[in-house]
């Protein structure tokens, strides 16, 4: 089996939700691939030094280098070691992440050629940044990100009052706000709607999202959790009944997929990547972003039509079995080949 520099995210911390460095690195390894990963540091200079560190220290074992990809102050990490892998002849594929990678690519048309016009192959997974990529010139090739399905317990749900639960980091992108004046908007309908927040904190956009609470008088309407493990924010689910995805700019997020596995009808802005993961009134609902009143509309449909919310909820489920390692895992064999 292949020897694989895995360039991405290690960091060992509860207060963060686990990357794809530890989610894909581990499935890679349980197939027999020998993998190394940079960085575990914290601080952003010491990780990119200890990434290119590593790019110098492995390059005689390694075969591939995987290099997780975003679309903010994270893309420069892919610049410069996709850089000197060019410099080093290592075989680099760059895995894209960020939903907002198209308005990097032309922002920085410049860096993005650097580093994917040179790249081994380009991962996308989502059929969103496939699309984008290819329209700009970049080979690209579809992997979606992954489900261990047998791990997801589908719960069907009677939804008589809105539960929602939101599943994101705490960070201006992804608008976390909008999901508390939705929920203060259903409780003019619903008194006893309640709202779930799991998620790290990225920016002030949690201190804010308090404050919100505490001014709109919500405080036992809303509970925020912080980062909860996989299995502890799966088993929170089964008391909750809507999944909220209320973010500005979006690819293919996990979160959303793990919603979809475990039966909770999911209402999401449409942004990014969303229209290629959810088909519309099909396994889901897809509402403008930042329109508080069309998302309420949409929460308000699902539990005025509980045959239509099951559905799209068996829906959903059916779609992200396709997800599943067993299906995936055969489309890495093909690229590490």
């Amino acid at each position: 089996m292949k020897n694989i520099l895995y360039i991405g995210n290690k960091l060992n911390n509860k207060h963060f939700n686990p990357s794809s460095a530890h989610t894909l690195g581990t499935l890679l390894e349980s197939e027999g691939y020998n993998l190394f990963y940079a960085s575990s540091k914290s601080n952003k200079l010491f990780r990119l030094i200890d990434m290119l560190k590593a790019c110098f220290k492995y390059s005689a074992k390694v075969d591939f280098v995987l290099i997780d990809t975003y679309s903010t102050l994270n893309f420069f990490y892919a610049f410069f070691t996709s850089q000197l892998c060019r410099l080093l002849k290592l075989k680099y594929i760059p895995i894209l992440h960020g939903g907002n990678l198209p308005m990097r690519l032309d922002n920085s048309s410049m860096l993005s050629r650097l580093i994917f016009s040179n790249s081994y192959q380009n991962i996308a997974p989502s059929n969103y940044l496939t699309e984008e990529f290819s329209a700009r010139g970049y080979s690209t090739i579809f992997i979606p990100n992954v489900l261990e399905i047998k791990d997801y317990k589908f719960l069907e749900r009677e939804i008589v009052s809105p539960k929602l639960l939101y599943v994101r980091a705490f960070s201006k992108i992804y608008n976390p706000e909008l999901a508390i004046k939705v929920l203060d908007m259903l409780l003019e309908l619903y008194p006893n709607a309640l709202l779930c927040m799991v998620g790290p904190e990225k920016d002030e956009s949690l201190q804010v999202c308090k404050s919100l609470v505490k001014s709109l008088k919500l405080e036992n309407h809303v509970e925020f959790t912080g980062v909860l493990p996989k299995l502890r924010w799966h088993k929170k689910s089964e008391d909750y009944n809507i999944f909220i995805n209320t973010t500005n700019f979006d690819n293919t997020p996990v979160s959303v997929m793990e919603a979809m596995a475990l039966g909770l009808p999911i209402v999401s802005t449409n942004v990014g990547g969303m229209p290629y993961l959810i088909s519309d009134k099909k396994d889901g609902l897809l509402v403008d972003k930042n329109d508080a009143d069309e998302m309420v509309n949409a929460v308000k449909y699902i539990i005025d039509n509980q045959e239509f919310a099951r559905q799209i909820a068996v829906n959903a489920r059916h779609k992200v079995e396709q997800f599943n390692w067993e299906q995936v895992k055969k489309l890495w064999f093909n690229v590490l080949r």
